[in-house]
């Protein structure tokens, strides 16, 4: 009995010891990298000073080009949106990262129907996070929400799991190469969307995405942040109500909302995307001057009313 607690003594101490050191050494990779996401990631808890900040998935990743944006506001812009972030549990994650060491004057949020439709696994991609386990107590409270708080307390080497293999790629291939501001651009696809589809109305809202996007405008009100919401192009059509729950949210707090997915911008420039969801460098060009002439115009328009603004957008 007492040669087997001692083997099990010896075994544990080598996993504990084991773990530790491998996540010393996957933290290294994590913080050389030059893979797409997780140096991103690391500008955002870390360095990003940056006067407008750009936040969503990946359509705000491959959409706004912050070298354009700048030109137009004047400030200093920064595309923070994370590839596959999925929903408004990552993006409360990444405002609550920023927002520990700075204050930016603006947030745009790219908004989709994941941030409020029901979801099978809503924190499908939190874990891409999980490397800055315990650097923020607020940004901490996703994972406890998501029930993987426990896992990334006991095994440090888990937390680089979910990105592992593209780190270690990362170090052999220089993914930053063009690089502008967090934008990295999109190459031209080999096919261009060829069927315009029709992108149905979801109804089934999650109280507690909602609650969580009230949450994020709270952070910003607090920090007198102007926020602004924005929906870009889509190679489909929708209807009118597409994006009604998160206007309701946006009127309720007089935050301006620039729909450019239900009006239709684009939808006669299939060239412009390389699949239906997103644009590609050319067609994020275009769509970032338009973007940025109107939120340029949004500040100048004081005589209109902040629910005449919700909508406002160049036809």
């Amino acid at each position: 009995m007492r040669q087997l607690i001692v083997s099990f003594i010896v075994v544990l101490t080598g996993v504990f010891v084991v773990d530790r050191v491998g996540g010393l050494c996957m933290g290294w990779v994590n913080q050389h990298t030059s893979d797409i996401t997780a140096p991103k990631i690391r500008y955002l808890v870390n360095d990003v000073d940056e006067d407008v900040v750009l936040m969503g998935t990946s359509r705000c990743n491959f959409h706004y080009v912050p070298s354009i944006i700048s030109d137009s506001l004047g400030m200093s812009v920064y595309n923070g949106g994370i590839d596959a972030s999925d929903n408004i549990f990552a993006h409360y994650w990444v405002l609550s990262q920023v927002l520990s060491h700075h204050t930016p004057k603006m947030v745009c949020l790219e908004l989709m129907d994941n941030d409020y439709k029901i979801q099978s696994n809503p924190f499908n991609t939190i874990s891409f996070f999980a490397p800055y386990y315990g650097y923020d107590e607020r940004a901490d409270s996703v994972f406890r929400l998501a029930g993987t708080h426990w896992a990334y307390e006991v095994s440090h080497l888990y937390r680089y799991n979910a990105k592992a293999v593209s780190n270690l790629a990362g170090l052999l291939v220089n993914r930053q190469a063009n690089e502008d501001h967090g934008y990295l651009p999109g190459p031209e696809p080999v096919r261009f969307p060829d069927e315009l589809e029709y992108d149905e109305t979801r109804t089934d809202a999650d109280s507690l995405k909602l609650v969580y996007l009230r949450k994020f405008i709270s952070l910003c009100e607090d920090r007198a942040i102007r926020l602004v919401f924005m929906v870009s192009p889509r190679y489909s059509q929708v209807g009118m109500d597409k994006y009604d729950v998160l206007k309701a949210v946006a009127a309720e707090h007089g935050i301006p909302f620039f729909d450019y997915h239900t009006r239709g911008l684009f939808l006669n420039h299939p060239e412009y995307f390389k699949d239906v969801a997103h644009l590609w460098d050319k067609g994020a060009r275009a769509y970032s001057a338009i973007f940025a002439h109107d939120l340029l115009l949004s500040f100048e328009m004081p005589s209109l009313s902040r629910k005449k603004a919700l909508s406002f957008r160049r036809e």
